[in-house]
């Protein structure tokens, strides 16, 4: 009898590897495939842009996963391997070594790769991007004897890096082409927060500005030519200008692609037993007033939940990914976290004191809470995930007076304060 075809995961990735786990936890019992692009074993990626830059990190402490975990749950990991290509109807996948996988399962947890810098200079020494760990190795040399630094693109990576440089004494300047800082992730007020928070702690901020070119000196890079002629001095320049998702294997394969795999709750690409989750993935979204239909998120938890989703799916026992969206940065002494999707339109409501550098910020969008973004507030960060479309969220004056208990809230927390 034929052996049954794997669940065959290109990616070793948060999706793919908590898809594999999941899989296993569901009690899925056939072979479980990973084919990741990378050598290094599957590892965790906040760390490049905050502790491995700051060196309060080491490389051995990035595992994903541990030593035994991937034998003892019977999931192979084909390391070093690149997809080629992808035969749907046959389902079949190519690696750049020649093999041909069968499977029973495909799923793409491919996620993305750094957005390609094309202006004069790109290929300058000292001009480095974020997205791998031997990236980020290269980036923690390069800091060690960096003096002057320039990162370009006031996005989550690019302010993480400029702290991270700035707190290992490097001068650090950060140029953002929008006027605002992170203008599609938070409101105006938090923007201007972020900016006013590292100029406070020593980053020259310069938005609204564009690059026109990188200038070199025997080889490396030494300025960066704003649009209006300025130079800036610098002997590193980071990469920060954004991802595209690695979803050319599906494209070439047939299946539907905007801006990422497109998939439902579950995961299902428009190929019959292809899925997607993670990065590469463009998800639909639960119906909300003021919410797109669907997204790319780019956090761990949307890669965990959408993979966990596909779990669900190839065991036959179907959970849709509904959870609401979450994310962190780590930036100086401020840990942001955020929580749901914010819209124009929404009721913007302040708690807390954003000078002393903690505080939340609370959306509400018809009476109900939708979204939170807080700073050095994780106890409010997390009841404003279990808040977050519940429909007895507090009003507007409750949220924002400190002295009213917001777990009171919530049903569970508040029968327990009452017993």
């Amino acid at each position: 009898m034929a052996a049954t075809p794997p669940l065959l995961i290109v990616g070793a990735s948060y999706a793919g590897v908590q898809l594999a786990a999941s899989a296993r936890e569901f009690g899925f019992e056939e072979r479980i495939v990973i084919v990741g692009d990378e050598l290094h074993a599957p590892y965790q990626r906040p760390p490049l842009s905050k502790g491995l830059l700051t060196g309060k990190t080491g490389v051995d402490q990035l595992q994903l996963r541990g030593p035994g975990f991937f034998a003892q749950n019977r999931i192979e990991l084909q390391l070093g391997r690149r997809a080629e290509s992808l035969d749907a109807g046959a389902r079949t996948l190519r690696l750049d070594n020649g093999d041909r996988l069968d499977y029973g399962w495909l799923a793409l947890a491919t996620g993305a790769r750094c957005r390609p810098f094309t202006l004069p200079g790109a290929k300058l020494d000292g001009v480095l991007e974020l997205r791998t760990l031997d990236d980020a190795l290269r980036l923690a040399q390069a800091a060690e004897r960096t003096q002057r630094a320039c990162v370009i693109g006031g996005g989550f990576i690019g302010l993480e890096v400029a702290a991270a440089l700035r707190s290992r004494g490097a001068a650090v300047s950060v140029i953002e082409a929008q006027p605002q800082l992170l203008a599609r992730a938070l409101p105006p007020a938090m923007s201007a927060y972020v900016a006013n928070a590292h100029r406070r702690r020593g980053v020259e901020l310069l938005a609204g500005r564009g690059v026109r070119a990188l200038h070199g000196e025997q080889g490396r890079v030494a300025a960066v030519e704003l649009d209006d002629g300025q130079r800036i001095d610098c002997d590193l320049v980071v990469l920060g200008i954004g991802v595209l998702p690695n979803a050319e294997l599906a494209q070439q394969a047939g299946i539907a692609v905007d801006n990422g795999i497109l998939v439902d709750m579950l995961g299902r690409s428009s190929a019959p037993r292809v899925l997607a989750a993670g990065d590469v993935a463009s998800m639909a979204l639960p119906p909300a007033p003021g919410v797109p239909a669907r997204m790319r998120l780019e956090s761990i938890q949307s890669a965990n939940d959408g993979a966990k989703a596909l779990a669900s799916l190839v065991v036959g026992r179907e959970q849709p990914c509904t959870s609401v969206p979450w994310f962190w940065s780590d930036q100086f002494d401020l840990k942001f976290q955020m929580a749901g999707l914010a819209a124009p339109g929404d009721e913007v409501v302040l708690r807390g004191d954003m000078d002393g550098d903690r505080f939340s910020v609370f959306h509400l969008r018809q009476g109900t809470l939708v979204a939170a973004q807080s700073v050095n507030r994780p106890a409010e960060h997390m009841l404003s995930r279990k808040l977050i479309g519940a429909p007895a969220a507090a009003g507007a004056s409750q949220l924002a007076d400190e002295s009213f208990d917001l777990k009171s809230l919530v049903p569970k927390m508040a029968e327990a304060m009452a017993a």
